[in-house]
């Protein structure tokens, strides 16, 4: 049975490369479209495949094209996709991204069938769940069921990884009893009231995060990297330097290597280390599961920082 288990999302997502953003009112041209798997949930569940981790999805996806077409691409990956849904008379979700020349995006989401996500569902997997060592999940299924999952993840033994994103403006009692949580810096913000500007508040939102009955809060940084906090410590982790191309699910793919680094055992500090480089790496490449770096990539850049 699969070591992880992904409780999240399924996208398809539509993909547009512009030199700048535009403003309100005004349309610029584009110069490169394309369709890609993405989701975050399906990105993470992709990007601990292709670092050697054995993964299961669950989730759901539409009738309409995209969903075989996402669940194909998810098996050709080694992903497990046996408990993710196909529900009918329902678009599968999508995500329109717009990618400038400096590799920053803008991105709405439409989640479609991600939000008939349901308790039946998880309740379902729980034989699944309980044989895996590792819940990743994120914020793009419906939360009362991230809530219940965090629950029968822990009744169940399992530790849990929560990516909090994307954050919705509500309280985060949702948060409690994660074993590890995961947020960028708006995230941490729409969280905790605390503004991210550096490392300092990051080590604040940190400690706020953890108020909240949670184990180990991490807070990333982009190109600077990324800060873990426990109760009994709190470290910086910094990024190297690279061409960033497109910053689409180098979040996704930080996660899959963390959950990756802590299968195989690496102390925080380093699984962190190994995370912001699986993280790096997939801002050097354009859309969300083909930039997800594979095994050989992350362990030769992981150890040339040493």
């Amino acid at each position: 049975m699969a070591e992880v288990v992904v409780l999240g999302s399924l996208n398809m997502d539509l993909v547009v490369k512009t030199e700048r953003m535009p403003r309100s009112g005004e349309t610029v041209h584009g110069h490169e479209f394309a369709t890609i798997p993405g989701g975050k949930g399906a990105n993470q569940a992709a990007a601990v495949a292709r670092l050697g981790g054995s993964v299961e999805m669950i989730g759901c996806v539409g009738d309409d094209s995209f969903g075989p077409t996402l669940l194909e691409n998810l098996r050709a990956q080694g992903v497990g996709i046996s408990h993710v849904k196909i529900v009918p008379d329902i678009a599968t979700g999508i995500a329109m991204i717009m990618v400038d020349s400096s590799g920053e995006n803008s991105i709405v989401v439409a989640p479609g069938a991600n939000n008939q996500v349901r308790l039946e569902d998880l309740e379902a997997t729980r034989s699944l769940l309980a044989q895996a060592r590792y819940l990743v999940m994120q914020l793009e299924i419906p939360i009362d069921v991230v809530r219940a999952a965090i629950s029968l993840a822990q009744g169940l033994g399992v530790a849990t990884i929560l990516n909090a994103a994307p954050a919705p403006p509500v309280e985060g009692d949702y948060l409690q009893g994660a074993h590890y949580v995961v947020v960028n810096e708006m995230e941490a913000q729409a969280l905790t009231g605390i503004e991210v500007k550096d490392l300092s508040a990051a080590g604040r939102a940190g400690q706020a995060l953890l108020a909240k009955n949670v184990g180990v809060a991490i807070v990333t940084l982009g190109a600077q990297g990324a800060l873990w906090v426990t109760q009994e410590d709190t470290a910086h982790v910094p990024a190297r330097e690279v061409k960033v191309v497109d910053t689409t699910a180098a979040g996704d793919a930080f996660v899959g290597g963390l959950t990756v680094a802590l299968l195989n055992q690496f102390d925080l500090g380093e699984a962190v280390r190994y995370a912001t480089c699986a993280g790096t790496l997939a801002t050097t490449v354009l859309g969300a599961q083909p930039s997800l770096p594979s095994q050989r990539a992350v362990k030769a850049f992981y150890e040339g920082g040493h």
